[in-house]
């Protein structure tokens, strides 16, 4: 028996390099070439003429036997689906790697320029071929690198810069929505100290988790990281950025792997929708450009380095990934809405009209000119027991804690804005309550999408237990 058992370890330790963990992993700059670029990110028009700093498509290969995955992360404010779907087959056709096995993501920083040229210049629908072309490199450059691996975990709360920014007011101080209505009950980003604040509409996730990789000697290789904050800001409008999800990669790398340009790290947004890094009741001193960015990048960092230290790691993580599609009505205007739509349309004095009416109001048309409902994509990916889920929208942070706690993986989080965006997706409680997030055009799915995919998401999370 003890012969049978030695041969046995020598046969496992023997394993061919296809049977065990491969990773690999690449960042491609998608920055800009040509100028000036429109910043997607509020609604007035604003042209970038330089970056702060550059934008990336940051990919992440996992291969264990006769799966393979990537995750691919790109700097920008959201990327749609037709875009990412082009993304994928470019890259599914150049590594293999199937479609159904990519998940895509957004950072949500509110400084790139936009990932769809529906309306720009030239310059902006070359950035867009460009922006497609380059993520799809980033995947095919991490394929290319695959090597033996070994992978670890860990996660840490970090609640001191997550605020909710919606918040309950007292009766009557609560502003008009675009289209004229009164019926909010709540307000995103109210004045910060007003006496008027009464207390947030909801809490926020602290959870900051990390998934480490490294060469089967040791050697940092890459890191994905989840935090739950929409984005930090703070960048002067002339500029791209690629705000703190940027600052990070750029802090971790330092830390953990001065000098080798072949690390990777990546920070994808979690669950953030009505999230923000804006202290409503001890508002903080006027900040200069960037320093908020560096401040909350630097926190995350520190934390990333220190669980990467102490993470435990193997170089087996068996893993399975679904992904379903799911059809939900796209919401329509009411006939009053569409009244109040045209009219706005038609008023030459913005003045006369409630605070971003127009905007409101073209949206509007849109969607009552457009399909009756969207196919989301949506995924489950199962790491060695870890689990991942993605949405493509705007997610508010108690659909990622409720998914966490009714995951059967064990840590669970969830990446928002992959593989589409579709708008803010809240809870039809905060449906109900009205702001910013849910208002026409702003949110764009049915009251109960969110109830919808939570379901879908869980069938999605037992299938690859």
């Amino acid at each position: 028996m003890l012969l049978r058992a030695c041969w046995l370890l020598v046969c496992l330790s023997a394993l061919p390099a296809w049977a065990r963990l491969r990773a690999g992993a690449a960042a491609v700059d998608v920055t800009p070439v040509e100028w000036p670029v429109r910043v997607v990110g509020n609604f007035g028009l604003t042209m970038a003429e330089s970056a702060h700093d550059p934008l990336h498509a940051r990919a992440i290969v996992l291969e264990e036997g006769a799966t393979r995955i990537a995750i691919a992360l790109i700097d920008s404010c959201y990327v749609k689906r037709e875009e990412l779907d082009e993304i994928k087959a470019v890259a599914a056709k150049r590594t293999g790697i199937p479609a159904a096995r990519m998940l895509i993501s957004a950072t949500h920083t509110h400084s790139a320029p936009p990932s769809r040229a529906a309306e720009g210049n030239a310059a902006e629908a070359r950035y867009v071929r460009r922006l497609i072309e380059k993520a799809a490199e980033a995947i095919v450059q991490a394929n290319t690198r695959l090597a033996p691996a070994r992978i670890g975990w860990g996660s840490t709360p970090v609640p001191e810069e997550l605020f909710n920014r919606r918040w309950f007011r007292k009766p009557g101080t609560v502003p008009p929505s675009p289209f004229g209505e009164t019926t909010d009950i709540v307000q995103m980003n109210p004045p910060a100290a007003s006496p008027d604040l009464l207390h947030p509409a909801g809490g926020t996730d602290p959870g900051f988790s990390v998934v480490s990789i490294q060469s089967a000697n040791g050697r940092p290789l890459a890191l994905l990281a989840n935090y739950s904050l929409h984005y930090v800001g703070g960048v002067p409008g002339k500029e791209v950025s690629a705000d703190y999800f940027g600052e990070f990669s750029r802090m971790v790398a330092a830390d953990l792997a001065p000098g080798d340009a072949g690390f990777v790290a990546m920070l994808t947004n979690g669950t953030s929708g009505d999230v923000n890094n804006i202290d409503f009741i001890h508002p903080r001193p006027r900040a200069e450009p960037f320093e908020r960015i560096r401040a909350v990048a630097g926190k995350l960092a520190g934390h990333a380095a220190r669980l990467a230290r102490a993470a435990e790691y193997r170089d087996a993580a068996p893993m399975k990934m679904a992904e379903a599609e799911l059809q939900l009505a796209y919401r329509r205007p009411t006939a009053e809405q569409a009244r109040f739509a045209k009219t706005a349309l038609a008023e030459p004095d913005e003045k006369k009209l409630p605070r971003n009416a127009k905007a409101y109001a073209e949206r509007a048309e849109r969607l009552a000119a457009g399909p009756a409902h969207a196919m989301l994509k949506l995924q489950a990916v199962n790491i060695g027991g870890l689990g991942i889920a993605a949405i493509p929208c705007e997610t508010f942070t108690e659909i990622g804690i409720t998914l966490r706690e009714l995951s059967p993986l064990r840590p669970t989080f969830t990446i928002e804005l992959a593989n589409g965006h579709y708008g803010y997706l809240p809870t039809p409680r905060h449906f109900d309550l009205g702001g910013y997030e849910t208002w026409l055009g702003t949110n764009v799915l049915e009251r109960d999408a969110s109830a919808k995919i939570t379901r879908t998401l869980l069938e999605l999370f037992a299938k690859v237990r």
